[in-house]
């Protein structure tokens, strides 16, 4: 899908559908938000994994937020499936999708009084990037299954997760990996057996929830591969030197960071990424994976709930 024409429609469409204009270098593309509950003293912005995945798999939160009277909302940024995909590979930039971010809240007239940004796996990126630039605007924040350097999340995956591995399907999915071959049926068979049940989401493929394999299904790897490269055991791409681990400190907001004993990510470092941070706070799903907001959901919840609304409630919201 290339960029679509709304100039002869409104960008408030129903079930609290908004399509956000959005301005890029390229021009003008819009992105799709949708609003769920009415809260004036929290609202939540999500943003998903990727990148160049969806919104889809978050809606996990549906079972959760609205019975808390938590106001949030479900975003596919530029390139995701819901939103404008234009084949632009110079908009496939993290300082640009920050800027996105911010447009963003602007058009959801978000502030300091009430706006809490959460971020999982890549928009874990995203959200430290966006808090670095633009946190006088945060009541809160929420890095979700995401480490603050690919550096060191390279280093884990080669020193941790893959000698867990069989090593002959480890040995196949590079040989695949090193062709080029992604579209072969065994690549994605491989990933699923040895490492997405254990590591991604912990539960037999055959049971994974509809809305995560529909987002799986709507991946644009037009976004994916440049900036989080192909292989699906490490990043490259453009986040191959990204590291914010020191940056850190300098992130005064209270912030959340979420780790899971399975996960793709260390989650020894997420937690000493909320340890570093002068009003961090550590959430650990012992039975979780990079999915734990699925396969250690009782918990997660909980615990993200549970800082949102006492963080509201510290600012006097």
């Amino acid at each position: 899908m290339s960029y679509l024409d709304y100039s002869d429609r409104s960008d408030r469409l129903s079930g609290g559908v908004r399509l956000i204009p959005i301005q890029t270098p390229a021009g003008t593309f819009r992105v799709w938000t949708k609003r769920t509950g009415n809260n004036p003293r929290i609202k939540v912005l999500l943003l998903h994994g990727g990148p160049g995945v969806t919104h889809e798999y978050l809606e996990a939160f549906d079972s959760y937020f609205p019975a808390a009277g938590i106001e949030y909302y479900f975003y596919d940024q530029l390139g995701s499936h819901y939103s404008d995909q234009p084949d632009l590979p110079e908009l496939c930039d993290l300082a640009r999708f920050v800027e996105e971010v911010e447009q963003v809240r602007v058009a959801l007239e978000l502030d300091r009084s009430n706006f809490f940004l959460y971020g999982q796996s890549w928009g874990g990126i995203l959200a430290i990037e966006y808090a670095l630039k633009y946190q006088q605007h945060l009541q809160g924040l929420i890095i979700s299954n995401m480490m603050a350097s690919i550096p060191a999340y390279n280093a884990y995956a080669q020193s941790e997760l893959m000698p867990q591995m069989d090593q002959q399907a480890l040995a196949e999915i590079k040989a695949l990996e090193a062709a080029q071959d992604y579209e072969n049926p065994r690549f994605m068979e491989l990933l699923v057996a040895h490492h997405y049940v254990h590591h991604v989401l912990r539960m037999p493929a055959e049971d994974w929830p509809e809305p995560v394999n529909r987002a799986f299904k709507h991946l644009n790897p037009k976004i994916y591969i440049p900036m989080q490269g192909p292989s699906e055991l490490g990043a490259a791409g453009k986040l191959l030197h990204w590291d914010r681990f020191a940056d850190l400190q300098s992130i005064e907001v209270p912030t959340l960071t979420i780790g899971a004993r399975y996960d793709t990510m260390d989650p020894a470092h997420v937690r000493r990424m909320a340890e570093s941070m002068p009003r961090g706070r550590y959430l650990d799903c012992p039975n979780g994976s990079h999915l734990a907001l699925y396969d250690d959901q009782a918990i997660y919840f909980e615990g993200l709930i549970r800082f949102i609304n006492e963080t509201a409630a510290g600012a006097g919201g």
